[in-house]
């Protein structure tokens, strides 16, 4: 096991990061560590824990700006933001429930370094789409920092969303800057019952096309739906539309919503509480989830698949033909997917998403042996490859920030 070294500040952090330079020494950059089973599997000679930065350094709510220190759990963060009827709108996900880690667990710096986002990605971004500024530590040891604390500033703007989904393999962040929004008043969420995969396709394609301002818009399959509380009471299939604001406003969208689709099948709605809790569940993909302590080398495989959102069902028919699961998000751009034997079926996997228009395919849960030897990424074309490892030359030219975790010798 490899020994762990936690930084106190970011002065300590860059000389950790020179030692392992001049001594040709790996480092596994990790914050609380709930997202060490994401990406390649990979072995260095020390795990880099960041949880020792901490703490909240500027919050302003009225400018909509929020500073924290990388290892800042998220879980403090929304509390803080919410105690202002505030978010940070794309929605981060907790990957505690999918990984067997306790849940909220995740810290700041992590949830820039994956870049993921929930339900409410197609409209309001990703997380580095709302990134303002950052400091980190380079591969050659060198604090730097790019970008503000206002929105407006756009010096070095590009750098935090450059950095934002390296998985630490450029440089190990010690504090961010994110812009973050105002929390609807209220939520509901309107349900199109017993629907397939390809119908509920086309239901979430004229929501999310119509005037009416839907700001989440997912299917479960009968099976996947069972699973999660707030909806396993509808006895199948549940196609579901969320709705923000106002009480009167979405009140009315609701109802010119059930004009347009009452037609497509059996109408429901979950109020307030149902429509957080069906929400949350889907964010986490907590129909898939292991128990805390679970092992994921024995745990049944999981892909993260993006492409066209028609083009959704088309991926989950074909898998499903392989014992998978699947269930939709995004409108249907989003499948996520457990199936038995990752390591026989990435093949069979990117060929569904080639077959079906192109997108990316993303394998977030396997065994370690897998993940060593497999594509955990979608692979690079020369282009992207070359850029990426342009960009590795450039902050770590001795690849001592986790090599290895996204792509072999990057």
């Amino acid at each position: 096991m490899s020994e762990r070294l936690c930084p106190r500040d970011e002065a300590e952090l860059v000389e950790v990061v020179r030692w392992a330079v001049s001594h040709e020494r790996t480092l596994d950059v990790a914050g609380a560590g709930s997202k060490a089973a994401l990406g390649r599997h990979i072995q260095t000679d020390h795990t880099l824990e960041l949880k020792a930065l901490t703490g909240v350094t500027l919050y302003e709510p009225e400018e909509l700006v929020l500073s924290a220190k990388a290892g800042t759990p998220v879980a403090e963060i929304e509390a803080l933001i919410a105690a202002s009827n505030q978010m940070m709108a794309f929605e981060p996900m907790d990957f505690g429930p999918l990984l067997g880690v306790a849940p909220g667990a995740g810290t700041l710096g992590g949830l820039m370094a994956t870049n993921l986002a929930g339900p409410r990605r197609p409209s309001a971004g990703a997380a580095r789409d709302h990134a303002l500024g950052v400091r980190a530590v380079s591969g050659r040891g060198e604090a730097f920092k790019a970008g503000g604390r206002v929105v407006k500033n756009v010096t070095g703007y590009d750098l935090p969303r450059g950095l934002a989904g390296s998985y630490g393999t450029f440089a190990a962040f010690t504090e961010l800057t994110i812009k973050v929004l105002p929390r609807p008043e209220t939520v509901e969420t309107l349900l199109v019952l017993g629907l397939d995969d390809a119908a509920a396709a086309g239901v979430m394609s004229a929501a999310v096309g119509s005037y009416y301002d839907v700001s989440g818009a997912a299917h479960l399959p009968a099976e996947i739906a069972a699973r999660i509380p707030a909806v396993a009471g509808e006895g199948g299939a549940v196609t579901a539309l969320r709705l923000e604001g106002v009480k009167p406003s979405i009140v009315h969208r609701r109802g010119k919503l059930e004009e347009i689709l009452r037609a497509r099948g059996a109408l429901s709605f979950l109020g307030e509480a149902e429509s957080l809790a069906f929400w949350r569940a889907v964010r986490d993909v907590a129909p898939f989830a292991l128990p805390e302590g679970g092992n994921i080398d024995t745990a049944r495989a999981v892909w993260r698949v993006s492409v066209a959102p028609m083009a959704g069902a088309q991926v989950g028919a074909a898998l499903r033909e392989l014992g998978a699961a699947s269930f939709y998000d995004w409108a249907g751009g989003l499948v996520w997917i457990e199936m038995a034997d990752a390591e026989s079926h990435t093949a069979l996997v990117r060929a569904a998403v080639a077959h079906a228009g192109g997108g990316h395919a993303t394998l977030m849960r396997a065994a370690a042996p897998v993940r060593a030897a497999e594509e955990v990424f979608e692979p690079l074309d020369a282009i992207t490859g070359a850029l990426i490892r342009r960009m590795k030359s450039g902050f770590d030219p001795g690849r001592v920030l986790s090599p290895g975790r996204m792509y072999a010798g990057v």
